[in-house]
């Protein structure tokens, strides 16, 4: 299973297009609080159109109540603008795949990230994407190692 992390999120426009991209991959989506906004939010249902209640949402009051629910074998990858590795170098196949982005305005906290499994996006002109198109854009590489490897997700 593939599942997106949504650390503190601030924006609910991307939070639903993001609502959107998992329903279209079958990937689930967790929340972390606190939000930026409420999950009644008219903009939030806006950018999920009429497919948020679709939606495999996960909400939690922490990322140690995430952690503490995962299995142990889950891999967990931070993507983030000092990733050092590139998003389509690591290996997205193992059976359960949580990437994990930050909020919009400060990243994921530095408490948080587990620097070994830190992935970036190469860029150039831009210290940063919009979050929905960050998201997309690994989770389609996680989709197509998987595709490749013969693995459902």
């Amino acid at each position: 299973m593939l599942n997106i992390v949504l650390f503190q999120p601030e924006i609910p426009h991307n939070t639903g297009a993001i609502g959107r991209l998992c329903l279209a991959t079958g990937a689930r989506l967790h929340l972390i609080k606190p939000l930026g906004f409420s999950l009644e939010d008219k903009h939030l249902k806006r950018a999920g159109l009429d497919y948020w209640q679709e939606v495999d949402l996960r909400v939690w009051e922490s990322w140690e109540a995430l952690c503490s629910k995962k299995s142990a074998d889950a891999e967990v990858y931070f993507i983030e603008c000092q990733g050092t590795t590139d998003h389509w170098d690591a290996v997205l196949t193992a059976p359960e795949v949580f990437l994990v982005f930050g909020p919009e305005t400060r990243g994921i906290p530095i408490s948080v990230i587990d620097p070994d499994k830190c992935l970036r996006i190469p860029m150039q002109g831009t210290r940063s994407l919009n979050l929905a198109t960050a998201a997309g854009i690994v989770m389609y590489e996680a989709l197509r190692q998987r595709t490749r490897a013969g693995i459902l997700s």
